[in-house]
């Protein structure tokens, strides 16, 4: 689902700056390099907030076994986007207001891959939670003491519920050491778990949707880009609070998504607000409208 979202971000961003009349090999050398950076700062995030994982630094290269964090490819593509522009010579902004609409359909596309295997997963639904939300929050044990991230954290770390759920909603095993409740290594599910990569998946789509509707009728360079950080630190600061799978890090008792969602917003508020009343304003574009190539200069003919 990784390389369909870099595809789909592809045709989106190399679109969009057609539009902004920026040369397409320049911005398809810039797309291909922010790509490589964000899946490098992705992994790297993770590698950092789950040194528990790996024995040796070299396991951050195998990229098999999983493991990126949104935020971390954000970043890492923020970064490699900058350091291609300015050693070009482009404006960040015009680039950054292409290319965050992509990250809205790759974080649609990405979701529904992380919801396929299982990881990303919320807490526990409770009892009376309706049973389709429940059929789309069950996980599966696949074999051999193997399952899906939610499935192997039950019958491992266990998760939070009072012995009466637990033993009656969920037949499984309360601890009374830790307050956790365990599922039997032998159950053929998880616990029906709010299926927060779905919720993800969406707000991708109605991030991507906006900033596109957003992206005609911008005002200012840079708007786009700065929406996107605000919006989407929001909607994730939110969805953290009900995320419980354990591969998140923490920073004091926020996870590590939440601690970015909130500096990036305490950063981009007073931005936007900064920018919208400075920055230069953007020329007005249409998403629709053929894209005009430049006319061949006449060439005189010889003299005889």
């Amino acid at each position: 689902m990784l390389g369909l979202s870099l595809v789909v971000g592809w045709y989106v961003v190399l679109g969009l700056t057609d539009r902004q009349g920026l040369p397409r090999d320049k911005m398809a050398d810039c797309y291909v390099f922010t790509a490589f950076m964000a899946v490098v700062g992705a992994r790297v995030l993770y590698f950092l907030t789950n040194l528990d994982e790996f024995s040796s630094p070299l396991q951050i290269l195998q990229l098999r076994s999983g493991g990126l964090v949104a935020y971390g490819g954000f970043l890492g593509g923020l970064l490699g986007s900058a350091i291609y522009l300015y050693r070009n010579g482009f404006s960040l902004w015009k680039w950054a207001d292409a290319a965050v609409p992509a990250l809205g359909s790759g974080l649609m596309i990405t979701r529904l891959g992380c919801y396929m295997y299982g990881c990303d997963f919320g807490e526990p639904l409770p009892p009376r939670a309706p049973g389709w939300l429940k059929f789309l929050g069950t996980f599966p044990h696949w074999h051999d003491g193997h399952g899906a991230p939610a499935w192997q954290q039950h019958v491992r770390l266990g998760f939070r519920a009072t012995r009466d759920v637990c033993e009656r909603a969920y037949h499984g095993l309360f601890n009374t050491a830790d307050g956790l409740c365990h599922i039997a290594p032998t159950t053929e599910h998880s616990v029906p778990v709010h299926p927060t990569q779905l919720y993800e998946s969406l707000l991708g789509l109605c991030i991507f949707a906006t900033l596109l509707f957003m992206w005609r009728r911008r005002q200012w360079e840079g708007q786009i880009f700065i929406t996107f950080w605000i919006v989407y630190g929001i909607g994730r600061g939110l969805l953290e609070v009900i995320r419980d799978d354990a591969e998140r890090g923490t920073v004091g008792n926020l996870s590590t998504s939440q601690f970015i969602a909130l500096v990036s917003i305490a950063v981009c508020v007073p931005l936007y607000l900064y920018r919208r009343k400075t920055a230069e304003r953007a020329a007005p574009a249409n998403l629709f409208a053929p894209i005009e190539t430049p006319a061949e200069t006449p060439t005189a003919a010889p003299a005889a």
